[in-house]
């Protein structure tokens, strides 16, 4: 464990983000909090870090500050997702960590909400008592004895398979290796997608977005699900093809999907590529399915965590491959 290490923090913190870092780092490293800091000031702590923690690397730190920071190993991200981060920017001698499962639970739980919400066609019932329409007997589906396909079984699809077996629900996942520990009715690669896809009655979309995967559902993809199945996207929009769902949404009604990234998100105002919100089988949100009360202290200690692993020579979680975004 190095003392003298010295951590720059990059993402805007408050008294409660500075506790989280300093409570789990404070023993271990020098740590330095870099937003709002005159620029030739971050120039100068970055010049002298060993590590930094970043949000997603978007927009901080400054431009050209990577090549004169020549001391830096570690990069830690505070999101969960890397692609983001411009990697060819970056010196290839880094090791960059982003912060996998950090968010799982309440992004569990928001899969959780809204396949629920839509197995049992609320948001269509609740538009026909608008109208004035009672339909009682129409068609609801549930999830005791369905089959939950899971594209992206690390924290979040561990977490959302939990509670859907709670509900009787059976587990068909997609990982990397093909293998896991978890209960399972079966356990795949993406080699093994279309299987996945014609067998699920519920579709949860938690894979990170890389080469690999960008566009990877489709119209092929889509016309291979059941007319009458749950898509429910907390990975990343470009995953899936946007005129794609948009138009297998508008021409099978009973097909339904709950979105929680997009394929352009601005900081402010917001107005979809296509008219999602005009189809009553969609329940959109603002990418804020892992935001709950603490949920991001949360992410911040586990980053924390991860840092004081590489500090003390331990082995790190959720290490990237440039290979994957380049």
């Amino acid at each position: 464990m190095a003392r003298e290490s010295l951590v720059a923090v990059s993402y805007p913190v408050d008294d409660e983000f500075t506790r989280i870092n300093m409570g789990v780092l404070g023993g271990s490293a020098r740590v330095v909090f870099l937003h709002g800091r005159p620029e030739d000031e971050i120039r100068e702590t970055m010049r002298q870090a060993g590590v930094l923690i970043g949000w997603h690397l978007s927009e901080e730190p400054p431009a050209g500050t990577w090549q004169d920071a020549p001391r830096l190993r570690f990069v830690q991200l505070l999101s969960a997702g890397a692609d983001a981060v411009n990697f060819a920017a970056i010196p290839e001698r880094l090791t960059l960590a982003s912060n996998v499962g950090a968010y799982a639970k309440p992004m569990a739980e928001y899969v959780m909400a809204v396949t629920l919400a839509l197995a049992r066609r609320l948001p269509q019932r609740h538009a026909d008592l608008a109208r004035g329409e009672f339909k009682m007997w129409e068609r609801v589906l549930t999830l005791d004895g369905a089959v939950c396909g899971i594209l992206g079984f690390g924290g979040i699809g561990q977490a959302a398979a939990g509670l859907m077996r709670a509900f009787g629900a059976r587990i068909h996942a997609v990982n990397t290796s093909g293998r896991t520990s978890e209960p399972v009715e079966f356990i795949g690669t993406l080699a093994d997608l279309d299987q996945v896809l014609a067998a699920a009655d519920a579709l949860v979309m938690a894979l990170p977005l890389t080469n690999a995967t960008r566009g990877l559902i489709g119209a092929r993809e889509l016309g291979l699900m059941k007319p009458t199945a749950i898509l429910v996207n907390v990975g990343r929009a470009a995953i899936v093809d946007e005129r794609a769902l948009y138009e297998h949404l508008r021409d099978q009604p009973e097909f339904c999907a709950g979105i929680d990234t997009w394929w352009h998100e601005p900081g402010s105002g917001f107005s979809p590529g296509y008219p999602f919100f005009d189809l009553p089988n969609v329940i959109g949100s603002p990418h804020n399915s892992g935001v709950t009360d603490g949920a991001l202290q949360f992410g911040a200690g586990q980053a924390a965590e991860n840092v004081l692993r590489f500090l003390c020579g331990e082995a790190v979680i959720g290490v990237t491959h440039r290979e994957d975004y380049l």
